[in-house]
């Protein structure tokens, strides 16, 4: 189980910090990520982070202002976004996929949350 929450309504120029907190399984074992969905696109790939040794990657759209982190003692891992843009208002989804490598496709990943809303005002 993935349980998202950190989203909110924020000013362009701010920051917000996601949080997914997962359960059930040992979480060093799968590689996770962020994606987003805006209203009437595809669900889209934001960041991802490896298992163990902490590699990322990023959306282009992203990179610069995003950063991704785990914490595997507390099974958890954090979006950190910052210098955020209207742009980026959607629904952020927390995944993971089993096997520690790193993934950037949502069909790579097998266990999904439910989603939090993140919404930037002009």
């Amino acid at each position: 189980q993935l349980v998202e929450s950190g989203g909110g309504l924020v000013q362009a120029g701010g920051s917000l910090r996601l949080s997914c907190e997962a359960s059930g399984r040992t979480f060093s074992n799968y590689a996770m990520g962020w994606f987003r969905q805006a209203p009437g696109k595809e669900r889209e790939f934001v960041a991802a982070i490896n298992g163990n040794f902490g590699r990322t990657d990023y959306a282009d759209s992203v990179k610069g202002r995003f950063t991704i982190s785990r914490d595997n003692i507390k099974n958890t891992v954090y979006l950190q976004m910052n210098s955020l843009k209207p742009e980026d208002t959607a629904v952020y989804y927390c995944a993971a996929a089993s096997g520690a490598m790193l993934r950037t496709t949502t069909y790579a990943y097998d266990y999904w949350g439910q989603g939090t809303q993140v919404t930037v005002s002009s």
